[in-house]
């Protein structure tokens, strides 16, 4: 056996639910109760002393830490080494665990902490009861690594799209449309989806919540299930109010079998993959596929020298339901609720703790691979809408080959380069509907419909509906997709779409 082969040795995850906020903890905290659960689970009492990476995903609610990899390294105790901290996205946490083993691999890392976690839910029951937490501050800052550029254009900022529950559905909605499936079908198999993930979670003693919804419940719109934007419901988005942490301890051969760590602990990172899509939401190629998904799996698989045949576990990175299914596609697996697509829950029930929700996945996965000798295990991580990601494959058995892979910007540019429609912000005349979402108060009615819109000469751009509770309802109960219109210019200087015939 190659004695560079990367291996995770220590896994540790932490989910706190009560809300006295006397007894809270700020999100370091968790994260080191994940870290030293990570070390005691590794089996091996002189691993912490070994290690000379720590690796941090970013944390939301740790926004005014001034270093928060070092923090997590002297509340531990670690001796000095390298210190980094994520950039903003969900697929960091995979990121962290493809570069720590190339760096482990090539000998330049002994061994790698990496840890996250988030405390949103402390701090937004702090600011409903007017309390201001007394956590740590400083001065100073992190080694950031990783694309820190911002996840959305002004272009796509002018017509409210701001946030992943207003971007996300335009990518759902256009996926519906392209397998030609009627709007309440597909509602129907989104809230079946959706109730074979929270009955995942009902199993996992971390999950934020274990009450299994069921379809109904969780495709139903209602009290405490509101729309947020056509066509989801609150219970089909991630939900980030939660307060976690987990942490995984990567290191080699070599090194595990130095320490004395049981092989029953080892669990191999067989394969990684890394793109990103086309940046920007209004560029991309079409809105029922994602190229960097499809590459970043390409070359996970690949490197593990396997197909998705023969993954015993998956875990989808599952904000929205578009994320599974695309995920799902891709290696031809079921969205139908008859093979579980995630270890956990998913971000909308075991908890999706801001960027860090991929590395609880990956800690479950260990486990879960532990218990199955021989077996395989895929990952999947994103940032931002479908922008940027990271796939793993770990098995509990060792690869049939050193690890050593391309590196993933070698692929990126022919991605960028995919053709595209250009984008146009003022035009008017006849337009096709593209895709759409109607977005919702937080009482759950409907207040403003965004439109992305083909025009007659091929090229695109954004639109808003007429605001008038019929054309909401239409384009919530009929499939408009492909609907030709007329596009004229308002007053605020932004496009409007009316329908031909309205």
């Amino acid at each position: 056996m190659d004695a560079q082969l990367p291996i995770i040795v220590g896994v540790g995850q932490v989910t706190e639910q009560s809300d006295d906020l006397a007894r809270k903890r700020e999100p370091v905290a968790l994260v080191e109760e994940a870290a030293r659960l990570a070390f005691a689970d590794a089996q091996c009492v002189g691993l912490s002393a070994r290690v000379d990476s720590v690796r941090v995903v970013n944390m939301l609610s740790g926004a005014a830490y001034d270093d928060p990899p070092r923090r997590l390294a002297e509340r531990l105790q670690l001796r000095a080494g390298e210190r980094l901290y994520t950039a903003i996205g969900g697929n960091g946490p995979q990121w962290l665990i493809n570069s720590a083993a190339d760096d482990i691999a090539a000998g330049r890392c002994r061994a790698a902490l990496i840890a996250g976690g988030e405390a949103l839910h402390t701090l937004r029951l702090a600011a409903r009861q007017g309390v201001e937490l007394a956590w740590s501050r400083g001065r100073g800052g992190a080694r950031t690594v990783g694309d820190d550029r911002q996840g959305s254009h002004q272009d796509e900022w002018n017509y409210g799209l701001q946030m992943p529950t207003q971007i996300y559905p335009l990518f759902e909605v256009a996926l519906r449309a392209h397998e030609q499936r009627a709007p309440a079908a597909h509602q129907a198999r989104l809230a079946e989806l959706c109730a074979s993930l929270a009955a995942v979670a009902v199993t996992h003693p971390n999950a934020w919540f274990r009450d299994g919804k069921s379809a109904g419940q969780i495709g139903t719109p209602g009290a405490g299930n509101r729309m947020v934007a056509y066509p989801y419901p609150k219970y089909m988005t991630s939900v980030i109010d939660v307060d976690q942490a987990a942490a995984v301890v990567v290191t080699n051969v070599a090194e595990a079998r130095a320490l004395g760590i049981p092989e029953s602990r080892w669990v191999y990172v067989h394969g990684g993959g890394e793109a990103n899509d086309i940046w920007h939401v209004k560029d991309r190629v079409d809105y029922a596929s994602s190229p960097g998904m499809a590459e970043a799996y390409r070359q996970a698989l690949e490197q593990a020298a396997i197909d998705s045949s023969a993954l015993s576990h998956v875990d989808l990175y599952s904000c929205f339901p578009i994320a599974v299914q695309l995920g799902a596609r891709l290696l031809g697996l079921p969205t139908d609720g008859t093979r579980p697509l995630t270890v956990t829950g998913g971000l909308p029930y075991f908890g999706g703790a801001g960027n860090n929700y991929a590395l609880h996945a990956v800690a479950t996965m260990v486990e879960r691979l532990r218990e199955r000798p021989g077996a395989l295990g895929l990952v999947s991580a994103l940032g931002w809408y479908l922008t940027k990601h990271a796939v793993g494959v770990y098995g509990s058995a060792p690869p049939g080959r050193p690890w050593a892979r391309p590196s993933p910007k070698e692929r990126q540019p022919m991605i960028d380069a995919l053709p595209h429609p250009e984008f146009v912000r003022e035009t008017t005349g006849r337009g096709t509907v593209e895709t759409y979402t109607v977005l919702h108060d937080r009482e759950g009615a409907p207040s403003e419909g965004i439109i992305v819109v083909r025009c007659e000469d091929g090229r695109r751009t954004l639109a808003l509906m007429e605001a008038s509770p019929d054309v909401f309802g239409a384009f919530e109960a009929e499939d408009l997709v492909g609907a030709p219109g007329l596009l004229s210019s308002r007053s605020d200087g932004r496009l409007e779409l009316r329908l031909r015939g309205a």
